[in-house]
């Protein structure tokens, strides 16, 4: 792994500890353009009481905000930005990628239930589009740190949840199996 995927993974996962503290299932993201941080964000999905307010569209609001990021109106405003994200955007978000025209992206470590980028469903490039180009993801950069940090957040109770669920015998699991590969990459 490139000493630069890892310099921008660990800026996201200073964002995902910030989330982590918040209460927020943490996940952070950085986008990255010439070399530089232009957006920040973590989950703000309880904070907010939207569940729609993933970390991804947190920061590409703040892009979009930016006129200095996006002085002019574009279809593709993230065509020259790279996404490093904790965990692979869920399908929700990989579609506002896909939309957005993102360059690239790398995350942490796949996500099994909702994973846009392969791990469901391949949102990225796998689903042809019509209009909007497709984008390379690639998982597996600090992937064990954010396993383990979305582990501390799962053995805790979540107040902020419907019904919340005892969690009182939970115990924290280190043991992290190895990547698996598959034909879209390793998940």
């Amino acid at each position: 792994m490139g000493e630069v995927h890892l310099k921008w993974m660990r800026e996201a996962m200073a964002m995902a500890e910030e989330a982590l503290a918040a209460k927020e299932v943490p996940v952070g993201c950085v986008f990255v353009r010439d070399g530089k941080i232009i957006a920040k964000a973590r989950n703000r999905t309880n904070e907010l009481r939207n569940a729609t307010r993933h970390a991804e569209l947190e920061a590409i609001d703040q892009i979009l905000a930016d006129k200095e990021l996006t002085p002019e109106i574009t279809q593709y405003p993230l065509s020259t930005t790279t996404l490093y994200v904790t965990v692979e955007p869920c399908i929700m978000c990989g579609s506002a990628l896909r939309q957005m025209g993102i360059k690239e992206v790398y995350y942490g470590c796949a996500n099994d239930r909702f994973g846009g980028n392969g791990s469901v469903l391949g949102v990225n490039e796998e689903l042809p589009h019509p209009v909007h180009p497709s984008y390379r993801s690639t998982g597996g950069y600090c992937r064990e740190d954010a396993i383990m940090i979305l582990r501390r957040f799962y053995i805790t109770e979540n107040t902020n949840a419907p019904v919340p669920k005892s969690k009182a015998n939970r115990v924290l699991k280190t043991e992290i199996l190895p990547m698996v590969s598959t034909p879209t990459g390793p998940i």
